[in-house]
């Protein structure tokens, strides 16, 4: 080994580190200093479409060996420090700690919010709602088991608004104190992820009883206390939280298993540019209604990726859609189309428009206990 120059490169690369640090502080300083001037006109700190362009712009200008996808990752810690510089933000999700939607919150806003677990999805909304926490995290719908209907109903109790998206990859393990599956005979899990594994459990656990729980970070709190024999289906990082260990990783039925979760707000955005609006809206009872509504969108070039309707709670046999169009909606030129638009419908409500949301791949880096 050439000791002298390890020498030299480690003495550059401290001098390197010096010159980031000095300028992540200098970065800090312009934060704080935007935060203030955020502060006076009330204007939002969380900005998705500012972040997005950030990251994407820095990404094009990025010309050397540093991966993308470590760019990235290191500038989601970056915008995470900032936005708290600018203002400490509270963050609500279904939890406890170790959740999915845990995770894909720590992976798409960062470590430097200040997270707030939540026994339900109902709880999430209303701590929004009432302005307990500045955003909230939700799962929306799943790749392989569609849509989360409850977060759909909560969107009609709730004045809440989409801020962004994002996509997580769901890798669930079975998680227990011992690694020997012949001793497994009760396995616990939220109702998705043991649908989403319903098949592995019938090859490798025939015999065992299979038990819902609220979340899959309730169900390894559960396995740990209650020991051998009990097991967990969830996120491989909940290794990290219980004193469990991975019987098996990768059990879910399908391997490109994802989830889609969503920003939520108290107010709407306001910045331009946005990819995607969506709504919520309830149509006349007579003939052709649903149809009038999609034959305008399919006049005005409009895509839509998503159309799912709900039983309206307190009406018999009467539904509420709710409705994805890839596009901004919200532009000065589609005016006339929305006006339209709320003329076919009965009702309707327009949750929010947001940029086309990233694939995080759920940092599941582990490997199995020998």
């Amino acid at each position: 080994m050439n000791t002298q120059r390890l020498t030299a490169i480690r003495e550059h690369i401290d001098e390197l580190d010096k010159g980031i640090v000095d300028l992540l502080n200098k970065r800090a300083a312009l934060s704080r200093e935007v935060g203030e001037l955020k502060s006076r006109s009330l204007d939002v700190v969380f900005k998705p479409f500012r972040e997005k362009e950030v990251v994407d712009r820095l990404s094009h200008l990025s010309s050397g060996i540093l991966p993308d996808d470590h760019l990235r990752a290191i500038y989601r810690e970056i915008l995470s420090s900032s936005r708290r510089l600018q203002q400490p933000q509270c963050v609500a999700y279904l939890g406890p700690e170790g959740t999915f939607t845990h995770q894909a919150a720590l992976e798409y806003l960062g470590q430097s919010m200040d997270f707030m677990p939540c026994p339900t999805l109902h709880d999430v909304f209303l701590a929004i709602a009432s302005r307990k926490a500045d955003l909230g995290v939700i799962p929306l719908e799943n790749s392989l088991q569609g849509s989360v209907g409850q977060s759909l109903d909560l969107f009609l109790q709730y004045p809440v608004y989409i801020h962004a998206e994002l996509y997580s990859r769901i890798s669930h393990a079975l998680l227990s104190v011992s690694t020997d599956l012949a001793q497994v005979h009760t396995v616990y899990s939220h109702p998705q992820a043991l649908d989403q594994c319903a098949g592995w459990l019938r090859a490798n656990l025939p015999q065992a009883t299979i038990v819902p729980v609220d979340s899959t970070g309730a169900a390894a709190r559960r396995t740990e206390q209650e020991g051998p024999g009990t097991a967990a289906i969830g996120h491989p990082r909940l290794l990290e939280r219980y004193i469990l260990k991975a019987v098996a990783l990768d059990i879910q039925d399908l391997p490109d298993n994802w989830t889609r979760f969503f920003i939520i707000g108290p107010t709407p955005t306001t910045a331009s540019g946005r990819d995607k609006t969506s709504l919520l809206f309830t149509t006349p009872d007579k003939p052709g209604a649903l149809a009038a509504i999609l034959n305008l969108l399919a006049a005005q070039g409009l895509n839509l990726t998503k159309l799912e309707s709900r039983p309206l709670k307190g009406e018999k046999w009467k539904y509420v859609f709710f409705m994805d169009v890839e596009s901004d909606l919200s532009q000065d030129h589609y005016e006339t189309t929305m006006r339209n638009l709320s003329e076919l419908c009965h009702t309707m409500r327009i949750l929010g428009s947001y940029p086309t949301g990233p694939q995080l791949f759920g940092g599941t880096n582990f490997k199995e206990n020998p």
